[in-house]
């Protein structure tokens, strides 16, 4: 077994476990339950990790993650309704005000 992940955040851990067993590799979660113990622990060994079953599938899990937090990382600029007006940030995709979608071009 290799780990492939690891995150103080425990929702993009199992988020990104679930992104890999959708891709077929077999994986496991370990420390889910040791946040609990920073301070006794070091922070750092406490966090959540991800660990792929079969070794020969540590470079494309790898790959997958890195592709799937460089989404996230992608948001985009912000950008005014075209409908409404209203100032949006970036990861939205619709006008919270008014429901228009967000133009193509921004």
């Amino acid at each position: 077994m290799k780990r492939v992940y690891s995150s103080d955040n425990p929702l993009i851990v199992g988020h990104l476990k679930q992104v890999l067993e959708a891709n077929h590799i077999a994986c496991m979660t370990r420390n889910e339950y040791l946040l609990g113990g920073a301070g006794e622990i070091p922070p750092i060994e406490c966090w959540p990790e991800i660990w792929v079953v079969e070794d020969f599938q540590q470079e494309r899990a790898r790959a997958l993650v890195e592709s799937v937090l460089a989404l996230g990382a992608e948001a985009g600029a912000n950008w005014h309704c075209c409908r409404c007006g209203e100032a949006l940030e970036g990861q939205f995709t619709a006008c919270w005000a008014c429901g228009a979608d967000r133009p193509p071009d921004d």
